[in-house]
């Protein structure tokens, strides 16, 4: 992916509008209008509990509208459960936005979009962004039952196809979304996906398999979200224009690869270039 040209900062916000799609999947909508005009496709925020006792979190940008943002979580422990708790009026402070996000132009007139669970967060700005542009996207989202195919409805009102898979076959193929898109017989003229790492290496193996360009934001736990501690590395291509020009590499080194940082270099990388 490109450099994107944007200067994270500290945005204090608060909630506007609280949805819980499903149990355990939250929607919290802040007032934000900065951070509204900044983000990206695919970018991030590190959100900072506000109860000050926990780590900050991040989460992607899941809408970003006037000066309203918005961030999809799903309570898998107590940084989430604090957050998801959050009521109207509350305080909260995002740093963002950060990380590069997908590269939309590459993508071209008729990409897929592949959503693992709360992965569709990082997909609804691309899918907006290319239905402006006049592509014609088609959705394939995942998730463990019916209840957690949350938002799909917003991706079929914008022209796009939907395809939908879950885990206990309530709804959809029943199976994985990788499954799904495996067998669909439709021609794509790229993928952009975000999930699990399981479901993103089976993107990628599907996509060399199609000769398709896969662009892939990788899920990880972030301890600082800023490329500081390099903590969250993935190997990826030396000749890659994502690759980092530092630490130089020890005298006679002849691998291939160096370790790019997802939240610094990534999230979102070309499947092609990752070595993992």
């Amino acid at each position: 992916m490109p450099a994107l040209e944007t200067s994270p900062a500290i945005h204090r916000t608060a909630v506007c509008d609280r949805r819980e799609e499903a149990p355990g999947i939250v929607i919290l909508g802040l007032e934000a209008p900065e951070l509204a005009r900044t983000a990206l496709p695919g970018q991030f925020v590190m959100v900072v509990p506000p109860g000050g006792e926990r780590a900050a979190t991040a989460l992607g940008v899941y809408e970003a509208e006037g000066g309203r943002v918005s961030l999809m979580l799903v309570v898998v422990g107590p940084r989430t459960r604090e957050l998801a708790n959050l009521a109207t009026g509350a305080s909260l402070d995002l740093l963002g936005p950060l990380g590069n996000g997908f590269d939309l132009a590459a993508l071209g007139a008729a990409p897929a979009l592949i959503a693992g669970g709360v992965g569709l967060a990082s997909l609804l700005l691309p899918a907006l962004a290319l239905h402006a542009a006049g592509a014609r996207a088609h959705l394939y989202y995942g998730a463990r039952n019916a209840a957690a195919l949350v938002d799909a409805e917003r991706f079929a009102q914008l022209g796009s196809g939907v395809s939908l898979a879950t885990d206990d076959g309530s709804r959809g193929h029943h199976g994985f979304v990788t499954e799904l898109f495996a067998r669909s017989g439709r021609e794509h003229s790229g993928i952009a996906a975000c999930g699990p790492s399981p479901m993103l290496r089976a993107v990628g193996k599907v996509a060399l398999s199609r000769g398709i360009r896969a662009q892939l934001s990788l899920e990880e736990t972030f301890a600082c979200g800023v490329g500081a501690c390099w903590g969250c590395v993935v190997p990826l291509a030396r000749e890659s224009a994502q690759a980092p020009h530092f630490p130089a590499p020890p005298a006679g080194d002849a691998r291939d690869f160096v370790h790019a940082r997802i939240c610094k270099e990534g999230p979102v990388f070309w499947s092609h270039e990752l070595r993992w």
